[in-house]
């Protein structure tokens, strides 16, 4: 690995630690030489995703622009960028876990939508209108009425 700084090619690791629910490891080094400290992420190397889209054609699974939409979604929610990785890195794990080689651009936003759902209901009803393509002030009501009544069935805590 070579130093930012000097582009020496001799370091120490300082500290591991595994992230991304154990499936990266982050690593702080140290240069030998300048004594700069950078960190380092390293994973396993999984075949790549393709995603299968609407229109027929398939495309490449790009993170950056999951992580992009789903930022739009959570724009001005107090909803963190930890959490939006952590959100994505979820659904990386069940497409993953579905050993899938092509997976449906549908599947990929029904995923996102079940974990921002648990995570904030504003940013979950903001994807959804996207995601699913509404079209009608009364599909928002809907949304927003199917929302209400689960609400309604969940148990109360107690307090």
């Amino acid at each position: 690995m070579k130093c930012p700084r000097c582009g020496n090619e001799d370091d120490k690791v300082v500290d591991s630690r595994a992230v991304r629910d154990g499936r990266a490891v982050r690593r702080r080094r140290e240069c030998i030489d300048c004594g700069a400290r950078f960190t380092t992420y390293e994973a396993l190397e999984t075949r790549p995703v393709l995603v299968a889209k609407r229109g027929g054609h398939t495309v490449a699974y790009n993170r950056a622009k999951v992580i992009t939409g789903v930022t739009k979604a959570c724009e001005k929610r107090p909803v963190s960028l930890e959490e939006i990785e952590m959100i994505v890195d979820q659904v990386e794990g069940k497409l993953a876990a579905s050993g899938r080689r092509e997976v449906p651009s549908e599947t990929i936003g029904r995923y996102l939508m079940e974990e921002l759902r648990t995570v904030d209901q504003v940013a979950y009803v903001r994807f959804a209108s996207v995601y699913r393509s509404f079209q009608s002030v009364d599909e928002f009501f809907d949304l927003l009425r199917d929302m209400s009544a689960e609400q309604d069935d969940a148990p109360e805590e107690e307090t």
